[in-house]
């Protein structure tokens, strides 16, 4: 029996979508789907709400629990990752809180700025422990990345962990549906180019039946821009920049230095920029699923319908060699040539029997490229941090973030990050 290994089963309402879709998928019948979590209780949760879908679905997928994680992993095909490290409370939370004090607000910070780097130092030493049982029980094993901070965290189980593995997010697939529905314009038949980093790749080209779209988007953009709505620092970013960026405004306004500046508050209320959205969003979530659970667990005729998660038509692909196109992150190896090749980019790839083929690009357009740098150069420090446990990296990564740097000095900002790691306290390795 083949296996689908599940890290981070207790986040339920995504196992649900994921796993679920695998029920339905025909190729993927038989599997056994290995759930593990450190949080036993949600993973009991998980395991009964699939149940459910089970008995509706007709699947022959069997389900089981692990609490020991290399046996989870044991001879696994594939493996999903969509764990998070300390939660909402107590860190996301410390996240937050901290970065406050000195005046430095945040809008969803699991990605970049100074809370998307503890996510990262937080979280890198779990997923190489995860490499490490990968490469002594499933060598072969495709790892599914939908944890944050992709870019990071796919580089290093790719570049350091030496593992086969693909970072996966939602921002690619609906980029072009949200775009065209915000604007009032049918996306059906359009054929886009996306290409870039995680959560700031580019909309490089939108066709129809041959004609250049892009014109009649920044037209209709323009127009948009003239009453408060939910994407209005994207729409800036494609006036200034020239091309549409994938992730949402909530994301960018954090990404760069323009957008949330204690100097200039009304900019706040001017590009309608949601701070602190992503604790609110972890409260709602929190209590969404108290709601939810019940009528979830005791539906005894739960049925689901497959969902656009990537991952079972990714493992679909490779079981029947039918090949299937994605938004994938991958490693630079040469596939958008003006950006470093340490960097982790975000490449349309072909799935197929042979693994994860990404496609390649070229140079970017210079100044989207010049963009991604100002991240990039984030990211590759927080790695370094990461991987040699010196202290001085964690301020390197800080102090070149775009937002953090476009905000405090040199001294509040190493301040900060020595408050964030006492506060972080067992969460973090010891830095020297």
């Amino acid at each position: 029996m083949s296996k689908i290994t599940f890290l981070g089963a207790g986040s339920t309402v995504f196992v649900k979508n994921v796993l679920g879709d695998v029920m339905l998928t025909p190729a993927l019948q038989g599997f056994e789907l290995a759930l593990f979590d450190i949080d036993h209780g949600r993973l009991r949760e998980s395991e009964q709400l699939l149940n459910n879908i089970l008995k509706t679905s007709g699947s022959s997928c069997t389900i089981r629990t692990y609490t020991d994680r290399k046996e989870a992993l044991r001879g696994a095909k594939f493996v999903i990752n969509a764990i998070q490290v300390g939660g909402y409370d107590p860190c996301t939370i410390t996240d937050f809180e901290i970065p406050k004090k000195y005046g430095l607000r945040q809008t969803i910070a699991d990605t970049l700025g100074i809370g998307g780097i503890f996510r990262n130092l937080r979280t890198i030493p779990v997923v190489l422990d995860f490499a490490k049982d990968i490469q002594e029980v499933c060598p072969d094993a495709w790892f599914l990345n939908y944890t944050n901070p992709m870019a990071v965290l796919t580089n290093v189980l790719a570049s350091v962990g030496g593992v086969k593995t693909v970072g996966l997010c939602h921002s690619v697939q609906v980029c072009v549906p949200h775009l065209f529905e915000s604007l009032g314009m049918e996306s059906e038949g359009v054929e886009a180019k996306i290409a870039g980093i995680n959560h700031m790749a580019w909309l490089l080209e939108a066709k129809k039946d041959g004609v250049d779209l892009y014109p009649e988007i920044k037209r209709r953009a323009a127009e948009k821009q003239k009453e408060k709505h939910h994407d209005m620092v994207r729409f800036e970013l494609m006036q200034r920049f020239g091309y549409y960026v994938t992730e949402s405004s909530e994301h960018n306004a954090e990404y760069h230095p323009y957008f949330i500046k204690r100097n200039y508050p009304e900019l706040i209320d001017r590009f309608n920029i949601p701070l602190d959205e992503y604790p609110r969003r972890c409260i709602e979530q929190i209590k969404g699923w108290e709601s939810m659970r019940e009528s979830l667990l005791a539906n005894g005729n739960l049925e689901h319908r497959r969902s656009h998660e990537y991952a079972s038509y990714i493992m679909e692909a490779m079981v029947t060699n039918k090949p299937f196109k994605i938004g994938g992150n991958v490693l630079n190896t040469g596939l958008i040539t003006n950006l470093p090749k340490e960097a982790c980019v975000e490449v349309p790839c072909l799935v197929d029997a042979s693994g994860v083929t990404p496609t390649y690009v070229g140079d970017l357009p210079p100044q989207l490229a010049a963009l991604n740098r100002t991240n990039i150069n984030t990211q590759l420090l927080t790695i370094e941090a990461a991987l040699t446990g010196k202290k001085e990296h964690i301020y390197h990564a800080a102090l070149l973030d775009p937002h953090t740097s476009a905000e405090l000095s040199i001294d509040d900002i190493v301040s900060m990050c020595d408050d964030l790691i006492e506060a972080h306290g067992s969460w973090l390795p010891a830095y020297k």
